[in-house]
């Protein structure tokens, strides 16, 4: 976790990966040694050849025996492969090849690492502890499962194999065991130790105690769509840095409206990176009332299959550039990230094919609405019926009402402006009803400083109007406080108050 290992390892975190790996794989037996102890299950305990005072576990993790010297052979073949050196030792195939991690056991270890994301130096566990009780719990294990989905089909496959791991990891999932860090740090060292303070001199006077720091909330307000499970899951692909306590929400539709023009107005003046979030339920082919037939009358008709079985779907946007009006081309960088957060984690990274990142049009353009990764709408040329909508390789399209979308993956167009998926090399469309849209402004240095001051000057606020006693003494003389701050008297009824 120091990262020290890029002294030793030659492919540095290709290498480490692999480390990873081999920490939570178990061998299939059967094929390994010629026993009859293959996993059929990951969840069947084992109930037989085991003492009644052990507790029962996972059945590959129980112990066999087996000669000594195999063992050995592992370990050292294990550490010539992690130091690339394998090749001169290689006898037939590779053992990691014949491992996998049992699907259950990645999924706890996945809960686990949304738990910590966001965890501190030094920083109390005990405060992680709500969020393992009740709705917060079962949330949790659906967005687990939604992480695990990126790697396999549990209901497929019991176990994720290297290949897989390694894909997953570098692209979708690059910050996921950064949790860690904070984590070992409770292991190795004492919570006495603070390295930030310096030895004093015996005759140095001591320092007047300072006032205590108010703790800011890792995030000021949950949304519809965003919570504290979704903010880890959105801190394994972007830096954590830039989303604990430094999210705030620009945009909210259940709020503020469902229009481009209350969108244009709450998010367009932020200067700094923003993320926006979608959810919806998919509707049915064919459509099954009015709206969804007008709106699947503006695209091509739907070729592509749908993407999973599950109908509910939360796709997302990292942009880094501030948002403006776009007339003939579209915005955006490299940086620009499109991901899938359910049912199936993913990222898409931006390519270098075209620069279509991002589109925010408006009428007389016909079907204007947001883009991310469709080519700029072009202005409507001869009279007649408008053209369907120009959907990109690998796409989000929101309509102007904000009432529809549609995620389009082409995997046979050989991508767009966004890179194909590494791990779902196949084509499918998910068309749906926008349930939820929100835009979250993530603040840098200056922003997130200016949002912890504005969080402790409420805070002391809330503090001082709970300190008031209102009601428990002279009333006249609170009633006279009121009527000269202006709250009551006059044409005022005061309320509760009068």
């Amino acid at each position: 976790m120091t990262e020290r290992y890029k002294r030793v390892l030659q492919k540095g975190n290709k290498d480490r990966t692999k480390l990873f790996f081999r920490s939570l794989a178990v061998y299939d037996r059967k094929d390994t040694y010629g026993e009859t102890a293959k996993v059929e299950d990951t969840n069947t305990e084992v109930a037989e050849a085991v003492p009644s005072n052990h507790v029962t576990g996972f059945a590959i993790d129980q112990g066999m025996e087996y000669e000594d010297d195999e063992d050995d052979d592992d370990l050292a073949l294990a550490a010539l492969e992690s130091l690339d050196a394998i090749d001169a030792f290689r006898h037939g195939d590779t053992p990691i090849a014949q491992s996998s991690i049992p699907s259950d056991n990645l999924k706890k270890l996945i809960m686990l690492l949304l738990l910590i994301a966001p965890l501190g130096i030094q920083e109390s566990l005990a405060r992680s502890s709500e969020r393992l009780v009740g709705d917060q719990l079962e949330g949790l294990r659906k967005t687990a499962d939604h992480v695990l989905a990126a790697f396999v089909n549990v209901e497929k496959f019991p176990g994720v194999k290297i290949h897989q791991f390694i894909r997953v990891i570098p692209i979708s999932l690059p910050f996921l065991f950064n949790g860690f860090n904070a984590l070992f740090e409770h292991f190795l060292f004492s919570k006495n130790i603070d390295f930030t303070k310096r030895k004093d001199s015996a005759t140095s006077q001591p320092s007047a105690p300072a006032e205590p720091i108010i703790e800011q909330p890792l995030l000021t307000e949950t949304g519809e769509i965003l919570d504290l499970n979704v903010l880890s899951q959105l801190s394994f692909f972007l830096p954590g840095t830039s989303l604990f306590r430094r999210l705030r929400l620009l945009y909210s539709g259940g709020e503020a409206g469902f229009s481009m023009g209350s969108f244009e107005t709450k998010v367009f003046n932020w200067r700094a990176p923003t993320i926006l979030l979608v959810s919806g339920n998919r509707i049915s082919d064919p459509p099954e009332n009015g709206q969804e037939r007008a709106f699947s009358d503006t695209l091509p008709p739907k070729r592509l299959p749908d993407s999973s079985r599950s109908s509910h779907v939360v796709f997302g946007v990292y942009l880094s550039q501030p948002w403006h009006q776009t007339h003939k081309e579209c915005f955006g960088d490299s940086d620009t990230l499109l991901f899938q957060l359910e049912p199936v984690h993913e990222v898409f990274h931006a390519s270098k094919i075209n620069t279509d990142y991002v589109s925010f049009t408006k009428s007389p353009i016909p079907h204007p609405g947001i883009a991310f990764g469709a080519p700029h709408p072009k202005p409507k040329a001869t009279a007649g019926l408008a053209p369907h909508i120009n959907l990109g390789a690998v796409s989000l399209v929101l309509d102007s009402s904000f009432e529809f979308g549609v995620f389009t993956h082409n995997f046979t167009s050989g991508g767009g402006a966004f890179h194909n998926s590494e791990m779902r090399k196949k084509d499918w469309q998910d068309r749906f009803e926008i349930e939820s849209l929100e835009v979250w402004g993530c603040g840098g240095p200056e922003e997130a400083e200016e949002q912890r001051k504005r969080w402790e000057w409420e805070e002391k606020e809330a503090e001082a109007r709970r300190r008031i006693n209102i009601g428990k003494g002279d009333i006249e003389a609170d009633r006279a406080l009121l009527e000269m701050a202006g709250l009551i008297g006059g044409n005022r009824s005061g309320g509760s108050m009068n």
